[in-house]
């Protein structure tokens, strides 16, 4: 079996996709289904998820530009935010700058989609496995098109719990990213140590990227859930 890990997306994937954005989509991601919502639509661009508002009951928005929320929306891009509501019965269509536009490449080519973060780390990792019969790509969003520090470590973190499940064969950015997880301290540090940590702390949204850093607390794995029933320029997530 093969372990791949994508410092930035790229495409070409095997049957199972895991996609990180920890700082912050995809933990944010785990937060809205955790606190019972019923789906999650992840869309393109902006334009795509404002266009839905309206055409469906028990629709909210949700996202960010620059770690900031989008106008228009009714929630930004935040864990802290989100384990405050009850979305009960609601879907959240998302966008942000990096982790949905990953998650779209993901899913050009991977059967399997998931969406990883260090809350939902083991239980992410072990879903993966299961579904695996080719391989696992470990996919990094990273940010404005750069490698991003948090989600290496994260990729890191991931790789360790696959080992420990079995015999894989390793490319270079697995490697890389055990490197790192294993010389990165604890989550935390790597985290808040991060230019995009640094960058939402300015913003005041430090408690964001503490409850970023929190390992394993949720067993929710949102999953791709593909039909025809999915609007265009959308990706549904159910939990997993």
């Amino acid at each position: 079996m093969k372990l791949r890990v994508d410092l930035l997306p790229h495409g070409n994937y095997p049957d199972v996709v895991l996609v990180i954005d920890a700082l912050r989509a995809t933990t944010t991601a785990v937060a809205y289904l955790e606190r019972g919502a019923q789906a999650l639509l992840l869309t393109s661009t902006p334009e795509v998820a404002l266009a839905l508002r309206g055409t469906r009951e028990n629709l909210l928005l949700a996202g960010e530009r620059g770690g900031l929320p989008i106008p228009g929306f009714d929630f930004g891009n935040s864990p802290a935010e989100a384990g405050t509501q009850n979305f009960a019965g609601k879907t959240v269509v998302m966008n942000t700058t990096n982790g949905t536009g990953a998650a779209h490449v993901a899913a050009q080519s991977g059967k399997h989609v998931l969406l990883a973060a260090l809350t939902n780390a083991h239980a992410a990792a072990r879903r993966a496995r299961a579904l695996a019969s080719e391989g696992i790509a470990i996919v990094c969003a990273g940010t404005d098109g750069r490698v991003g520090l948090e989600d290496v470590y994260t990729a890191g973190v991931l790789a360790e719990y696959l080992l420990a499940m079995g015999d894989f064969t390793l490319d270079d950015g697995a490697r890389i990213a055990l490197t790192v997880r294993r010389g990165g301290g604890d989550p935390a540090e790597a985290l808040s140590g991060s230019d995009h940590g640094l960058h939402l702390a300015t913003l005041g949204l430090a408690e964001d990227v503490q409850l970023a850093a929190g390992l394993s607390t949720s067993t929710v794995v949102p999953t791709l859930e593909r039909g025809e029933d999915v609007p265009e320029g959308t990706l549904r997530f159910v939990a997993g």
